[in-house]
């Protein structure tokens, strides 16, 4: 219930003056918290990880690494002769591994010639079906088995950003996101010199903001400018991606939740598609409406000349609860209709992944010890089950068993 001066304040002020002052005041708590929370001098930094995780990375046996660090390879033991991994000691055993030849296998995953970069676009129309938190545990699942992989932030919200260090409001200038290197005018940049390190080597990071909806924006005047070549928006995406190819396995844009231009221009970009959704009846129908609106305008922009051949397109069922039998009944139904273009392993609903994001961290980045040993394996072991099965996707384009 409204107190009569809150009351009274709504009655003499206009809708856009309270949106204004709102937004002002938000905007100005928001910014006191994150200096409170995250002050400037503050860096991420990813944690050390245990023999089995470090194991599970290289893609060896536990036992194996434990061979390996009585050759003395690996890092020295910590405190209570306990031996923990940095994501720098995991790369150094994983190009050890590699230089050493040992049996027929690679250890270092990085493309070889005749193979294409991967860029994969991860969207849904409708927000709430995990897209970011799936964007983001992927990304970082690939950095740490050892691609070189670059996760682009298409979103104005900016979560993944935020998750991977760089809040928008504090860390990210104008002409900083991608749109600095898709803009129309003399203002442009060259897309090496937005990219930007994070915590993690393999992992880099191109962020988001409010800006990125100047394209939607700038799109239409300049289809109504005619200029020509310049004009084809659809294929910004592309041709900034090819300026920095030959650094990466992997590109990952986390798409926003709408069909816009920016969606259109990482559809035209993309070799693979991720779709997200909540097997929920309210979200299945609002998929529905968006594989009509996007087989529509992708029929235009083929017209145009755009790219819409992929390797391959798949939908994951995110936010699962295997014991909620409408869901169960709602997958079922997916399958029926997909057939195998539904991802065989589902990410499953956990209150890990949930509070690791409160703190603005990935599950992987999280110590085990503050849940419940069951809860966070559960939420782990569903997590590399999705991502594995991500990874064998790509695999099968480059032609790798």
């Amino acid at each position: 219930m409204q107190t009569p001066s809150k009351a009274q304040d709504d009655n003499v002020r206009d809708l856009r003056s309270l949106i204004n002052a709102d937004a002002a005041e938000l905007s100005i708590r928001l910014r006191a918290q994150q200096l409170r929370d995250f002050p400037p001098s503050a860096q991420k930094a990813i944690r050390r990880f245990s023999p089995a995780e470090a194991a599970r990375f290289i893609g060896i046996a536990e036992g194996y690494l434990r061979q390996l660090v009585a050759e003395g390879k690996g890092p020295p033991a910590q405190r209570n002769n306990r031996r923990t991994y940095s994501i720098e000691d995991i790369e150094s055993l994983r190009g050890d591994l590699d230089r050493a030849g040992r049996g027929a296998r690679r250890y270092l995953p990085n493309r070889r010639e005749g193979e294409a970069l991967q860029v994969i676009s991860v969207m849904n129309f409708k927000g709430g079906s995990g897209k970011t938190t799936t964007a983001a545990h992927l990304a970082e699942y690939l950095a740490f088995r050892g691609y070189r992989v670059l996760a682009i932030d298409l979103d104005p919200q900016a979560s993944l950003s935020t998750l991977f260090g760089h809040q928008p409001e504090l860390d990210v200038g104008e002409n900083e996101t991608i749109y600095g290197a898709i803009r129309y005018d003399a203002n442009r940049r060259e897309m090496p010199e937005i990219v930007r390190g994070t915590y993690i080597p393999n992992l880099h990071i191109v962020p988001g903001q409010l800006e990125l909806m100047e394209f939607e924006h700038e799109t239409p005047k300049a289809l109504m400018a005619g200029h020509g070549q310049d004009s084809l928006f659809f294929a910004r995406i592309g041709d900034a991606l090819a300026q920095v190819s030959d650094a990466y396995d992997v590109v990952i844009i986390d798409c926003p939740p709408q069909l816009g231009f920016l969606t259109l221009s990482a559809l035209c970009a993309a070799t693979a598609i991720l779709i997200t959704v909540h097997p929920q009846m309210l979200d299945v129908m609002s998929m529905s409406q968006f594989l009509n609106m996007t087989g529509s305008l992708l029929d235009v922009v083929a017209g145009a000349g755009g790219s819409t051949q992929y390797d391959w397109m798949r939908y994951l069922v995110t936010r699962y609860e295997p014991s909620d039998g409408p869901q169960t009944t709602m997958v079922g139904l997916m399958r029926s209709i997909f057939g195998p273009r539904v991802l065989t392993h589902p990410m499953v609903k956990s209150t890990a992944i949930a509070d690791a994001g409160l703190t603005k961290q990935t599950l992987y980045e999280v110590e085990r010890q503050q849940f419940t040993r069951g809860t966070y394996d559960r939420a782990i072991e569903a997590l590399d089950l999705v991502n594995g099965e991500i990874e064998s996707l790509i695999k099968q384009v480059w032609g790798r068993s």
